[in-house]
């Protein structure tokens, strides 16, 4: 497909990798490419409704874990736990939570991280250069908002399929969960 796929070593065998900009259906069967030329088992999240469809099973081979994004069901708790029951567990989030244009990310990627004491990868897709991948690994900090910013200054110059529908990397600044 003329994409180069890029993984910044060492690959831990536990940790939270984000993966943006996410504004296209091609994102995820370029991302899947990907994931089996590196021959590595990375799991990830999808909205539940796609694992209702005919391929839903075939989406859990894969690793898809479904979330509900309609209503709040523990689900940064339920990832902890699987993080601490498994010795290989590495779960690819979006954190836009959606293709679509937001105007803030979800947190929970952060705070799952930040809990079960592994790594952010920061998983990337960029159009412009036809390269998919993890390009650096960061540690979550007490400090969401200087976290942000490294994560903000790697994503800096990728561009998505469709750019206008990237939005700012920054949590939602009401968050009652982030630290003040």
């Amino acid at each position: 497909m003329r994409w180069s796929v890029v993984l910044a070593q060492p690959v831990p065998m536990k940790c939270v990798i984000v993966f943006y900009p996410h504004t296209s259906n091609w994102d995820f069967p370029i991302g899947l490419a990907a994931k089996f030329s590196v021959g590595i088992h990375f799991r990830f999240v999808a909205k539940d409704s796609l694992f209702a469809s005919p391929l839903g099973r075939l989406f859990r081979r894969w690793g898809g874990i479904p979330v509900n994004r309609r209503a709040s069901t523990g689900f940064v708790g339920q990832m902890r736990d699987a993080l601490a029951a498994h010795e290989d567990f590495r779960l690819v989030i979006a954190p836009e939570g959606t293709r679509a244009r937001t105007d803030h990310w979800k947190s929970g990627f952060w705070h799952l991280a930040r809990s079960a004491g592994v790594p952010i990868g920061l998983g990337f897709i960029d159009y412009a250069k036809r390269e998919v991948g993890i390009g650096a690994w960061i540690d979550a900090t007490d400090d969401a908002a200087g976290d942000l910013a490294r994560i903000a200054a790697f994503y800096d110059g990728r561009v998505a399929a469709r750019p206008a529908l990237a939005g700012p990397i920054r949590f939602r600044p009401d968050d009652p969960r982030l630290p003040r």
